[in-house]
């Protein structure tokens, strides 16, 4: 059965956990470094660039020269109940997590959204993309912007929605000369770390790659979602239909190469739930994560 056979018949969860059920190893809400709530307003974007360098004063809540709250550690977030998801492309992160971010009432963070939208920025500025000072320089004109209503996502970059541009082949293929560079990855870790504090909803499920051990190593329920290889590569075929079975199935695994050499998707971290959804359909992954959610707030 696949991700998206929304007629399988219910079967096994897929979670796995420690002895005493899925959930075993979460923190507890208020657990970690956050504190207390921060205030703010913001329509849930994030916007990064021309506004000033990581860490300098001023900037709104969600923008990338925001500086932290004092008092947080290092990789806190202020008091959202935050949901991470890891997992490897074509494992359902991005549909999962905006269904399951819908029934909780909660906000909606796709941190690929941002390694893509730079990667676009970068294509638009003719930024070789084998020079990673140049990559880095154009940082200062990436004016980022996210939609973390589940039901009015958006990507925009300076006055243009790139939502849909984002995700053209040859915005995929920058990707990796975008991801790859520590100083980015940094940079952009920051950025996740305003929306998730920017949000006007009560909690917000983030995923991506190494959410659970990098972004937010301290969120109330961290996920490994994840599923076998072929079963991905059939989901991401279906999804994308610019190109052919073969071509999609090989783009996939490029990604997961090139994406392995910088992180580890593959494997649950410490405290971290796998869902395996290999065996699940749509609603029952969804309905997981929400079980996950739910029975960490009790």
């Amino acid at each position: 059965m696949g991700l998206n056979d929304t007629n399988a018949a219910t079967n096994d969860s897929g979670v796995t956990g420690g002895p005493d059920g899925p959930d075993t190893g979460l923190p507890t809400p208020g657990q970690g470094g956050a504190g207390g709530p921060l205030s703010g307003s913001g329509d849930g974007g994030a916007l990064g660039g021309p506004a000033g360098g990581l860490g300098e004063p001023g900037g709104e809540p969600g923008s990338t020269s925001a500086p932290m709250p004092a008092g947080l550690t290092d990789g806190a977030y202020v008091a959202k109940f935050v949901i991470a998801v890891d997992g490897p492309a074509g494992s359902g992160k991005s549909s999962v997590s905006r269904a399951a971010a819908r029934a909780l009432g909660y906000g909606y963070q796709d941190t690929g959204a941002a390694y893509r939208a730079l990667a676009w920025h970068a294509l638009q500025q003719q930024v070789d993309l084998d020079d990673a000072a140049a990559i880095l320089a154009s940082w200062d004109t990436f004016d980022y912007a996210i939609g973390t209503d589940p039901d009015d996502y958006y990507v925009r970059v300076g006055g243009t929605d790139v939502t849909d541009a984002i995700r053209t082949p040859d915005v995929t293929g920058a990707v990796a000369h975008i991801a790859k560079l520590p100083d980015v990855r940094h940079r952009l870790v920051q950025l996740f770390r305003n929306v998730m504090r920017k949000t006007d909803a009560p909690g917000i499920i983030t995923e991506g790659r190494d959410i659970t051990t990098v972004v937010a190593p301290d969120a109330e329920v961290r996920i490994l979602l994840t599923a076998d290889e072929s079963v991905r590569m059939a989901r991401r075929s279906a999804e994308v239909t610019t190109q052919s079975a073969a071509e999609t199935s090989a783009a996939l695994a490029r990604r997961d190469a090139a994406d392995a050499k910088v992180v580890d998707f593959m494997n649950a971290a410490d405290g971290v739930t796998t869902l395996d959804s290999t065996d699940l359909d749509f609603d029952q992954t969804v309905q997981a994560v929400v079980d996950l959610a739910r029975a960490a707030t009790h």
